[in-house]
Parts: C-alpha cells; structure tokens; sequence
C-alpha cells in the first residue's frame, strides 16, 4: 500500500471514529475556548483596567477547565465508537504504519505537532495565569465580596496595602499553594451554603510563624532606639479642645551588651517567653513563662491559674511569643471611633471649628444602623440637620465644611463596621498598646506571680516613659523644635 493511501485511510478511521457527538462536542468545545482565552488575554494586555473578579473566574479557572475538557472528549468519543463497532461485529480500520522518509507523512505530523504546541501553550498559559489570578489580592479579597469585604477593606488602608495576601498567607513552593487551595475550596462551599462564620474568626491557629513572614522585612532583635509617640485628642466639648499626650516608647531590641527595651525582652533570638492560653482569641493568658538570661525557665501564673478545673487547661493552647501575639492586626486593623475621629481631626480632614463636632460625630458613629446602606444615607444627613437646626448661622456660612465632615463620618463608618459580617467597634481586639484594648495587660497586669513572688510588671515606666499627658500646650514640643 502506497504511503498516500495509508494516509487517506488514517484520515478516513479519523473521520469516521471522530464522527460521533461526544468527540464533536469535545472539538467545538476547545475551540471555543482557546478562541476565547487568547481573545481576553490580548484584552487583558491592551486595556489599562482591572479584571473584575468574577470575569477572572470565569476566563482563569472556568474557561481554561473547558478547554481541557474538551481535549480530553475528543479521545473519549473515538474510543467509545471504537468499542461499539467491535462489540457489534463491524470491521474497524486498524492504526496503519507510518514512514517518516514520506513528504507527506512528516507534513501531517508538523501540522499535529504545531497543533499540539498550541494546545499545550494555551494550557500552561491558562494554568500560570490561573495560579496567579488565585494569589491575587483582588482575588482574596473581592471574589467573596461580602465575606471577604472587612478584612479587604482593613487591608487597603493598611501599612501592608503592597504587601500581596499570598506572601503572608499561603507562603512558598507547591505544598503551601496545594493546602491553600484545599483549605479555599471548602470557604467556596461555605460562602456557596452561607454556613460561614459571622465574623470571619482571626485564624490565629493557621497563621505562618512570624520568622516566616513579619521577619523576612522586619529585624526585632535589631536595636531600634526609643521612638517618640505624639497623640492628640479631642474633647467633647463646643470647641472640640485638644489636647497632647507625648510619650518615649522603649522599643529596643539586641545590643552589644545585651537584650534591652519591648522587643529585646520579648523577641529575643533565643525564644525568651511561651504562654499558655484559655481561649482561641488568645486574650486570656493566666500562664506565662519566662527564660532568664542564665537559661533558666521561670514561671509566672495568676491566681486563676491555680484553682483552673483540669478540663479547661487540657483545652489550652501553648505558644512560643513571636510579633503576632503583640501586632496580632498589623494589616486588618479596625479602628475605634473615638481614635478614628481623633485621626481624622488631627490630620485637617474635618473642621475643629464646627461646635461640637467630636460628641455629635461619636454619636452617629455609634448608632446601630442595620447595613452599610442605611449608615451611608443617615449620617450625612444626621450631621447636617445638628447644624441647621442647632446653629443656623454657621450651617449658613460652613455649609461646605458641615458636608465634607459628614462625609468623612461616614467614610470612618464604612472603614470600620460591617452589620452584613456582625462587625462593630471593637470585634476584634488589637493588642498593640493597652488603650483600645487589654493588650499589654494580658501579663503586665500585676497578677502574675511567681513562685519566688515576684510578678510580671504593670507600671507605666516598663515599657515607655510619659512625657507629658493631655496636656492642651506641651513646653517639650517646643524644646524639642517641633512646635514654635
């Protein structure tokens, strides 16, 4: 048989075992679906906008499952047709052989294999575009808008907002994407069912160690000096009075004559502190342990501790201190009302001069409004109305300031509370410092004794030294130049 006629036979077998509805399917199919991946690709690259999460969705992940469906069809048609032909008697053309020294042989098999490159490259770009669409930040925090809303929004107007979710929370090389993958697709099946929590827990028990993370930017055991921490507050009184408290933060870490300051005694290389903990928001910590500079382990417990029932410490969780345990939000922090109009009144964003601006604006803040929506359209409102009916003539003559507090009240609500996710002021607790929440006193309450009968210091001096405190005109502003 000429090497023409084998080839008419194998386009022959090809056309009659590929002329069934499952094979068809198959081609139409991934033909559809590599016209239309290159189709978005070239947009992707041409347009200045962003991909909207679900249409990522659909032509990262949905599109190219599609078209390897469809390669996979082709084969299963044929071979099905195969086995019905033989199972009813009928002669099935057989596979022919192949003489690679014919023209027309190698020309049919650059065609397969050109054909067989594209597919392959359409592929591998599909599963690389897939991978990194998944360890977008768009993806973590807008793909689940709701759910996700909170922690992306905290996100965004974080010192971390260029820091991408994948580095801190799915780590390097294939296990940890496999896990995050595994771990993702059963919070799919949550948001999917709504059987997710309200509010989303912290994941503190699947967090990366902080050497793994916080560590690869930040050094804590490098000596940092004391920093000088200047906060304003404002009262609620008619003329919003300011004052200043100005404090040394003894930061510290590891110098040439040793461990010194926050983070020398608590970060230090040689894992200085471990604790045990009653509760998975780690806020209650009747035990804590500590490694003395000669290595010896000392421990320090409250009163609680002692007479603790069995069954609740055999639920406790034990944990070597790293940055987490102190900077437990450093990139989803919330913030309470009081320091959130305090910040937004400091930096100029509101006018101090509107009477009674910090006690109607905690007002408003604080009123249990159902949604976001509702919040949106009240508060403006709300704050405007104050001023037309309590003082006519300013609202007359500040009509513009009265409007942009309004919406920066309201922008403060929007950052900060979530109804749809059960998120209001103060749900999750940050640890950093001892004012917003219990933070420091955690262990530096005075309570923790140990059995010499010394205790975990809780005086002021520890950890900074106070410089000065709501003070309305502080001399050691202008000492230091910062004030003329």
């Amino acid at each position: 048989m000429s090497i023409g006629a084998r080839i008419r036979d194998m386009f022959r077998m090809a056309f009659q075992l590929g002329n069934n509805w499952i094979s068809l399917a198959g081609t139409a199919l991934t033909t559809s679906s590599a016209f239309v991946l290159v189709w978005f690709w070239f947009m992707e690259l041409t347009s200045p906008r962003q991909v909207h999460p679900y249409a990522g969705i659909m032509f990262f992940l949905i599109f190219p499952a599609l078209f390897l469906l469809g390669l996979a069809l082709i084969p299963v048609g044929i071979l099905r047709v195969r086995k019905q032909r033989k199972a009813a008697g009928e002669p099935v053309l057989p596979l022919q052989a192949v003489d690679f020294n014919q023209p027309s042989v190698r020309r049919l098999l650059t065609i397969v294999g050109v054909l067989t490159f594209i597919n392959v490259s359409i592929l591998g770009t599909a599963g690389i575009k897939g991978v990194e669409y998944m360890d977008s930040n768009r993806f973590c925090g807008l793909t689940c808008h709701t759910v996700m809303s909170p922690e992306y929004t905290a996100f965004l107007n974080s010192p971390h907002s260029r820091v991408g979710c994948a580095q801190c929370h799915i780590g390097h090389g294939a296990p940890a994407l496999v896990r995050a993958k595994i771990s993702g697709s059963r919070q799919l099946f949550a948001v999917a069912f709504g059987t997710f929590s309200r509010p989303i827990p912290s994941p503190v028990e699947h967090l990366r160690p902080a050497r793994e993370t916080c560590e690869q930017c930040h050094w804590p055991q490098k000596f940092t000096d004391d920093k000088l921490i200047i906060r304003t507050k404002f009262a609620e009184d008619e003329a919003n009075t300011a004052s200043t408290t100005i404090l040394l933060l003894k930061i510290g870490g590891h110098t040439p004559n040793g461990t010194t300051g926050i983070h020398g005694r608590h970060l230090d290389a040689m894992e200085r502190i471990s604790y045990l903990s009653t509760d998975p928001r780690r806020q209650e910590i009747p035990k804590v342990t500590y490694r003395e500079e000669n290595g010896t382990l000392t421990e320090y417990v409250t009163d609680d501790f002692k007479t603790m029932p069995k069954e609740k410490l055999e639920k406790a969780s034990i944990r070597n201190m790293d940055c987490i345990d102190c900077h437990n939000r450093p990139t989803h922090a919330f913030q309470l009302p009081d320091r959130a109009l305090d910040k937004a009144m400091m930096e100029k964003r509101m006018d101090t001069e509107l009477p009674f601006l910090k006690k109607k604006a905690l007002e408003l803040l604080k009123v249990d409004y159902p949604d976001q929506k509702t919040a949106a359209a009240k508060i403006p409102v709300a704050l405007a109305e104050f001023y037309r009916t309590s003082y006519p003539e300013i609202y007359k003559h500040k009509r513009a300031q009265v409007d942009t507090a309004g919406e920066v009240v309201k922008a403060i609500y929007m950052r900060n509370v979530f109804p749809e996710m059960k998120i209001t002021w103060g749900t999750h607790p940050n640890n950093i410092g001892h004012e917003e929440a219990v933070g420091c006193f955690r262990c530096h309450d005075g309570g923790h004794t140990s059995a010499d009968g010394r205790t975990i210091k809780g005086d002021c001096d520890t950890c900074h030294t106070l410089l000065a405190q709501d003070e309305k005109d502080p001399k050691i502003l202008k000492e230091f130049g910062i004030k003329q």
